[in-house]
């Protein structure tokens, strides 16, 4: 997995940890470059409102989560499980009834989201139950809004302790949408192990309607406001823990929790920051003046928590934004030469590397290769609450992957993204995962004609399914009327119908892809689409075209290696 790169000698002005403690954060505590946008209803075109996620992991496989609803008999147990690793962490007492919960999203349409900023590395308990990803999955199944979630979520980190590093929430409902962020409590263990300091700290922040906004792996909330429990959530202890461990000296109203709990570097901005600015950019006026500070020239510049777009998005925006690669901006991953000869605006890992001494980056935006799944969730408030959640999803890069209408009523969920179909290291034939992975390869050998391709299909899709959408709605809520049960067995048809005819496209599309683009050339098409060929054999291909490499890239071969290329 990629970690965030931290620079910054002040992050560790408390003392230098030893050797141990360094092995065991970097071993817990690897950090997933996830990203989240956010839509507020009055932010949204059609009054929804919205949260993506992208889960960024090199180790992460692309399946569907689900748990139905269920009921517990009193004294069961829940057994936790570390959602990075799978490591067996303790258990806590069963809720007697729990939601039903498709992907991270529940019956209700809450939703949650995350991105993991680290923060202070000394900040860690080894003895705590609850990680980020059983935070995330314990409050869905308990929780009917986001606010009974952020409750949900401080309850079980103060009572059995919190197992993960500094993490950012999104966490939503049909009407608000909050961004929560939490540090561990530096630990003070007694002769027994016992941690006496258990718990962690956080503050939550609720999203003004009319906003957009987002994180991206650095927290981003400053001032607290105490006397507005509408709009300001927060620990009792938030600022006296910093207090206490000699973090901040100042008057309340001047403390900042990203500034104290996470202080950012080159790394936070230029890997992190950055992609929450390209959002902005996007979409809001004015943005310019925060170029140098996601770029990571001025750690003072900072960006507001949220700002007010220009005009209200769609679904389709916001999805083609997590497929976003700085196009249009300095940052441009498609223009320079590390592109090669086909504009791929993708860089394999390491983050960084040296030439002549020099340190230099690869761009992380908001699409990467490494992405285990992503989704765009809408909580939408003019449908029954236990019927109008919808769950867009999909798997791998978002840049060459579609997204599948999943409603989160559903009581099942599609055999191509079902857990356990395939692992990263077990190929399946029926697995979506795999099937996404087959032509993003493909796609990354000649971008700019075979990835224009790949999205314009994606584009075909979504818009299709985002057309009939509306209908299947209606058709819903009339059966809902009648019969909640029903229209719950509608919704659950109608999302594995939809998933399983987009992967027959998608296999279809795989292997035109191959018979059109191999060897580095483009066949020719008649306009209905077939394969011209030479005019005397049926099964014999027209003369194909070459396509070549771009201008940039030859010049670049030819500065490396001109005197033994140069035709005389």
């Amino acid at each position: 997995m990629d970690k965030r790169i931290n620079r910054n000698p002040g992050s560790m002005k408390k003392s230098m940890l030893s050797l141990v403690a360094v092995v065991l954060i970097a071993s817990l505590q690897a950090v997933y470059p996830c990203t989240n946008l956010i839509v507020t209803k009055g932010a949204s075109a059609d009054g929804s409102v919205m949260v993506t996620y992208s889960a960024d992991s090199h180790q992460l496989y692309g399946e569907l989560y689900f748990r139905p609803a269920a009921d517990y008999p009193a004294g069961s147990m829940l057994q936790i499980y570390e959602w990075d690793s799978g490591k067996y962490l303790g258990e806590i007492p069963q809720a007697e009834h729990t939601y039903s919960v498709t992907g991270n999203m529940n019956e209700h349409q809450v939703v949650i989201g995350e991105t993991t900023f680290g923060g202070r590395p000394e900040f860690y308990d080894s003895t705590g139950i609850m990680d980020y990803g059983s935070l995330m999955f314990v409050a869905l199944q308990r929780a009917k809004t986001a606010r009974e979630a952020i409750a949900v979520i401080d309850r079980l980190m103060q009572d059995y302790g919190y197992a993960s590093s500094g993490e950012s929430f999104s966490i939503a409902d049909p009407d608000e949408v909050w961004i929560m962020e939490i540090m561990c409590k530096a630990p003070r263990y007694n002769k027994k192990g016992k941690n006496l300091n258990k718990g962690a700290v956080w503050v939550a922040k609720r999203i003004p309607d009319g906003h957009i906004s987002g994180h991206a792996n650095q927290a981003r909330i400053t001032n607290i406001e105490f006397n507005n429990p509408d709009d300001c959530l927060f620990s009792k202890d938030l600022i006296s823990h910093a207090r206490e461990q000699g973090l901040f000296t100042g008057e309340d109203e001047e403390f900042s929790f990203c500034d104290v709990y996470a202080p950012a570097d080159f790394g936070a901005l230029r890997y992190c920051e950055a992609r929450v600015w390209a959002y902005f950019n996007r979409f809001a006026p004015g943005m310019d003046k925060y170029l140098n500070y996601a770029m990571g020239y001025d750690l003072n510049n900072k960006m507001p928590l949220s700002v007010e777009p220009t005009r209200k998005l769609s679904v389709k925006e916001v999805a083609d934004m997590m497929r976003d690669h700085y196009e249009g901006t300095p940052m441009d991953m498609t223009l320079d030469i590390g592109a090669g000869g086909g504009a791929c605006p993708y860089r394999w890992r390491p983050m960084e590397f040296k030439v002549d001494g020099l340190t230099y980056l690869n761009e992380r935006a908001i699409a990467t290769q490494q992405t285990g799944w992503w989704y765009v969730a809408q909580c939408r408030s003019w449908l029954p609450r236990d019927l109008g959640g919808l769950f867009w999803f999909g798997v791998d890069d978002a840049g060459t992957s579609p997204l599948m209408p999943i409603y989160s009523a559903s009581l099942e969920v599609p055999e191509c993204v079902r857990e356990h179909n395939g692992s990263m290291l077990e190929y399946s034939p029926t697995s979506m995962f795999w099937l996404n992975n087959r032509i993003a390869q493909f796609a990354y050998l000649r971008y700019d004609v075979i990835g224009a391709e790949v999205r314009s299909m994606i584009d075909k899709h979504e818009q299709e399914r985002l057309r009939e959408i509306f209908y299947v709605d209606q058709k819903a809520a009339e059966l809902y009327r009648i019969s909640p049960t029903t229209a719950r067995e509608y919704l659950t048809d109608y999302s594995l119908r939809t998933a399983a005819a987009l992967f027959e496209r998608w296999k279809k599309l795989d292997t035109y892809l191959l018979v059109k683009y191999m060897d580095g050339n483009t066949k020719k098409q008649e306009e209905d689409g077939s394969f011209k060929n030479n005019g005397h054999r049926q099964d014999m291909p027209a003369s194909p075209e070459w396509g070549g490499y771009n201008q940039k890239w030859k010049e670049a071969v030819v500065k490396d290696h001109g005197d033994v290329l140069r035709v005389p």
